[in-house]
């Protein structure tokens, strides 16, 4: 089993779950004070947070999803910042459809 594996499986079991989500927390909430120091960091935190938190929390998913429906301009900001594949795979599809699509100017 490499690496990878190992570090996978540990991601399955729910005391280690539930303390990387505490730890998202935990950052999230320590961002603004980090914030506060010169340079970027408080972005750089609050990201690192965030991503713990939607990747071990399905509580935090479904408030993301609720969020992006409400907000999409800004939900579509936290897909790029997370660097999400599904995201991706969404814009080109809606940009392939656009292409398709004539437009009412012709």
């Amino acid at each position: 089993m490499n690496l990878r594996d190992k570090w996978l499986a540990l991601g399955r079991v729910q005391a280690v779950r539930t303390a990387l989500f505490v730890l998202g927390l935990l950052l999230m909430l320590a961002s603004p004070a980090v914030g506060i120091l010169p340079g970027p960091g408080g972005v750089f935190v609050f990201a690192a947070g965030l991503a713990l938190t939607l990747k071990y929390s399905e509580w935090a998913k479904r408030h993301y999803v609720r969020f992006k429906r409400a907000h999409p301009n800004k939900g579509v900001w936290a897909d790029w910042g997370l660097r999400r594949q599904s995201a991706k795979r969404r814009e080109a599809l809606r940009k392939e459809q656009q292409a398709s699509t004539p437009s009412l100017d012709d």
